[in-house]
């Protein structure tokens, strides 16, 4: 009878091997959970804590439990703002992915100077909100702006307007220099994805007799959806949560209120009315929204990925 050997003191410790990982990991991972924890979930746990108060940041708060959020139902200017930002957000999505995948098109093809093409459509991603703000509020200037000073060498002095002052048209100027600030960051995604579709099957549709109209749709648009999806996705969470710092430098929310974003206007809560529960409460309604949203988006997503 062969005699059965004991395990070796390296069989040994190779069958500990794995519970030495998990620990080896463990500590690896404690300091980014502990910053994640510190800096994230703390004051995400604060801040609903907050929302459920009356609490000016200097006396002592009063817990007033949902009495924030049911303001907030009957509130005109966070309605005001709400649906500003809900203008703002359509807007921005349809013009930033009709430009970008527009720019991506014809970036994709061998144009003359294509290299510095790209670079300068990319440029204003690189500056700052407040730098492009104050190009823009000098180009916007009623007096002295170069629109106007446009409009009149064309020949349209009457389209001349007070762009900024002007509560029919600051929205929409606005939502302009967002779009000029980041079609060229979603024209990138697009370009990347433009470069990873098959060319055999447009050479394939081409040889068919497909025109370009019906290569785009039938072909460029169903391929590129997943692209399209993630481009919506950035833009409806970068239109919701960050138009603070361009609304604030080009208007400041105004004229009365015709450019105030939730964001603005819970900036103004906080620090001018000094009513730092309702000012959280409004961000935390804003989270939700932009959270139910983007699920959506991501559940259509899965969705059309598991059909193709």
């Amino acid at each position: 009878m062969t005699p059965v050997l004991a395990p070796s003191g390296r069989r040994r410790a190779f069958r500990r091997h794995p519970s030495g990982d998990a620990a080896v990991a463990l500590a690896m991972m404690a300091p980014a959970a502990l910053l994640f924890a510190l800096f994230f979930l703390w004051p995400f746990g604060r801040g609903v804590l907050i929302s459920l108060q009356r609490w000016d940041g200097f006396s002592a708060p009063v817990f007033v439990g949902l009495a924030n959020y049911a303001r907030l139902l009957r509130d005109p200017l966070f309605s005001g703002a709400l649906v500003h930002n809900l203008v703002f957000v359509v807007a921005v999505l349809v013009l930033k992915n009709g430009l970008g995948l527009g720019l991506a098109i014809l970036l994709d093809r061998a144009i003359v100077l294509r290299g510095l093409t790209r670079a300068a459509v990319f440029i204003p991603v690189t500056m700052s909100f407040v730098a492009a703000g104050l190009l823009w509020s000098w180009i916007y200037n009623p007096v002295f702006g170069l629109l106007n000073a446009g409009l009149d060498l064309v020949g349209l002095s009457g389209l001349k307007r007070t762009w900024l002052g002007d509560a029919a048209t600051a929205l929409p100027a606005v939502i302009a220099v967002d779009v000029w600030k980041w079609v060229g960051f979603h024209a990138v995604i697009y370009l990347a994805g433009l470069q990873t579709l098959p060319r055999e099957l447009f050479e394939a549709a081409t040889m068919d007799g497909a025109g370009v109209r019906r290569r785009f749709w039938h072909l460029t648009l169903p391929l590129m959806m997943p692209v399209i999806l993630i481009n919506t996705i950035l833009g409806l969470s970068g239109a919701f949560v960050r138009n603070f710092d361009i609304v604030q430098v080009l208007t400041q929310g105004g004229p009365n209120h015709a450019t105030e974003v939730v964001m603005t206007l819970m900036v103004k809560t906080a620090f001018q009315d000094g009513n730092m529960g309702y000012a959280s409460a409004m961000g935390y309604a804003l989270f939700l929204l932009v959270g139910l949203l983007c699920l959506g988006l991501v559940a259509l997503m899965r969705r059309l990925r598991l059909e193709a």
